[in-house]
């Protein structure tokens, strides 16, 4: 796995230990509950714009097994903040991902709304 980033050790609700790592190569972000595996994973693409890069977060998935402990709030928020640090711009179109952008105004300037513009881009990758 191509990985630069991982956050430091989070715990879910449970208090179990949570890690989040970037995996390059399959273009998404990965929750690993310590002792458990993985969790989940959000998956992005990234658009290059004339403004820089955008990251257009698509997809996130929590095992059912999981479900209930906050790991896909911790998982969106890291994978944001590892973007917004990158100095991407994020775009939800992953209802999950724009769900907690709606909830989390602080991401503002660091997102773009989701536009016929990009889902016409990620249709043409599919």
């Amino acid at each position: 796995m191509t990985g630069t980033y991982s956050e430091p050790m989070t715990t879910d609700k449970t208090g179990a230990e949570t890690t989040v790592t970037r995996n390059d190569d399959l273009q998404r972000y990965e929750i690993e509950v310590i002792g458990s595996g993985l969790a989940g994973f959000t998956v992005y693409r990234e658009r290059q714009v004339d403004g820089g890069t955008q990251r257009v977060f698509v997809h996130t998935e929590v095992d059912e097994d999981f479900g209930g402990r906050g790991l896909a709030t911790i998982l969106v928020r890291e994978a944001l903040d590892d973007t917004r640090a990158q100095g991407e711009t994020i775009v939800g179109v992953c209802p999950l991902v724009a769900a907690f952008l709606r909830k989390n105004p602080d991401y503002a300037a660091d997102s773009a709304a989701v536009s016929p513009e990009i889902l016409s881009w990620l249709e043409g990758r599919a």
